[in-house]
């Protein structure tokens, strides 16, 4: 294929493609900028088959580095800011990066507007996953790969030039690259912040040119806790990924008229794999799989019925060639009769509770309903009577109301699913995409629980 962004330049030389606090660039100026780090690529002796990382939040330099990398046949490692040096440090030692840039970028001087040929085989981008059970895998994502991403994201979402997309995903995350290939193969525009800040994205999301963007559920949660004017008419689709989002979640963003999908993905399938469609979006589940993608359910003797609990499994053109025919994603769903996904937890997060099977997600579904509940997480705590329990950190709006929100739970699960314990703190571990961390969440012994 052609270097998208050499494509957009030629069509869209003088549109404005990309906004990063109060710069603004042209196609043309993107594909001279890209030009400019393909040549200081050369001087540094980068070629085809080497690996760069970064180690920085979002910035424009990223995306210039990452299609100039592409032009050269070499790969993009980013790695996550958050990291500390010891973190850092076994990471890079995998990698054998050519180059490692930090917060200190070069500035090439752009050259030209050129198209080149991309090699769909070429290993695109590196990404770690985010290593909630041990040690992070390294995924190879190929420039195929990401095509078929957009590909199939297009065909739900509708692919145009006129589209504005809100990238506050980081760019060291699958969500945020699959995100900016897209923009890229569109021609589209691009307004970049470096973080998420609850307040400014509020702010964005009224501005009345922002038609598509990608959040999280407490990110969301956060956004609508901002008070302002009505959010934009001009938005057309609201990715909601990473975690459950409750009813009560859904309801306030149906109520101020933002049309969120639910959508279902992961690292080794290059970012989306099941997302909501817009003509019969419920918020009941996570959409069916993506044109040209498959998901089936599993157990260990086989491809289950519908409506039956299994492993999620996916195979199709995104997802990364290491994983072979069909991806294991470890992850526990259903499918129902119309082939919509939803997902029930990782196979290593589920609860086992004297027999009984016990979801994180069911339960921080329903406890996120509660007006009393900023941000919920529920993992499981040593039994001697049922070998687990589960146990709720919660993030509380205001002062704990333990025995409140007990009640809640009681009302709508079943009794051994309601959590034992509720445990209160400041903030539950999340990365820089907003996933949550379960292996970081407090350990026994808990403090005393907080009555209301």
């Amino acid at each position: 294929m052609r270097c998208p962004v050499g494509v957009s330049a030629q069509r869209f030389p003088e549109r404005l493609a990309l906004e990063f606090d109060d710069r603004r660039w042209s196609w043309a100026d993107v594909a001279r900028e890209v030009d400019g780090w393909s040549a200081w690529l050369e001087g540094q002796g980068v070629g085809s088959n080497d690996r760069v990382s970064t180690i920085t939040w979002n910035r424009p330099e990223v995306l210039f580095l990452w299609f100039a990398l592409l032009r050269r046949g070499a790969t993009l490692v980013p790695l996550n800011a958050r990291l500390t040096s010891a973190e850092l440090e076994p990471l890079i030692s995998r990698v054998k990066p050519k180059l490692v840039l930090t917060t200190e970028f070069p500035s090439p001087t752009p050259g030209a507007v050129r198209e080149v040929e991309l090699n769909e085989g070429d290993e695109a981008a590196g990404l770690f996953t985010s290593g909630t059970t041990g040690t992070p895998s390294l995924v190879p994502l190929t420039v195929g790969n990401f095509l078929a991403s957009h590909q199939a994201n297009a065909t739900n979402l509708g692919a145009s030039d006129h589209q504005v997309w809100l990238g506050t995903l980081p760019l060291f995350h699958v969500g945020g690259l699959a995100m900016a290939f897209r923009w890229a193969v569109m021609g589209a525009r691009l307004v970049l912040e470096k973080q998420f800040e609850a307040t400014r994205v509020a702010a964005l999301l009224r501005r009345g040119d922002l038609t598509h963007a990608s959040f999280v559920p407490t990110a969301l949660t956060r956004v609508l806790d901002q008070p302002g004017a009505p959010f934009s008419p001009s938005l057309e689709a609201l990715l909601i990924g990473g975690g459950p989002m409750g009813v009560e979640l859904l309801r306030r963003a149906r109520l101020l008229r933002l049309p969120v999908l639910q959508t279902y993905g992961l690292t080794e399938a290059c970012s989306q794999v099941t997302t909501e469609r817009l003509a019969d979006a419920d918020g009941t589940t996570a959409g069916p799989a993506l044109p040209g993608l498959e998901v089936r359910i599993e157990n260990e003797h086989g491809v289950v019925p519908t409506g039956t609990i299994g492993e999620i499994c996916v195979r199709g053109p995104t997802v990364t060639a290491s994983a072979g025919e069909w991806l294991r994603t470890k992850d526990l769903g259903h499918l129902d009769s119309r082939g919509r996904l939803t997902v029930h937890a990782r196979r290593v997060d589920l609860i086992v509770s004297g027999g009984e099977n016990i979801y994180p997600a069911e339960v921080e579904a329903v406890l996120s309903e509660s007006p009393l509940v900023l941000d919920v997480a529920v993992a499981p705590m040593a039994d001697e009577t049922w070998g687990q329990v589960p146990v709720a950190f919660v993030v509380w709006r205001g002062a704990p109301m333990a025995e409140a929100l007990d009640a809640h739970a009681r009302a709508r699960l079943a009794g051994f699913k309601v959590p034992r314990r509720w445990v209160a703190v400041e903030a539950l571990p999340r990365n820089a995409s907003g996933k949550l961390l379960r292996h970081q969440l407090p350990e026994p012994p808990f403090p005393a629980v907080t009555r209301s």
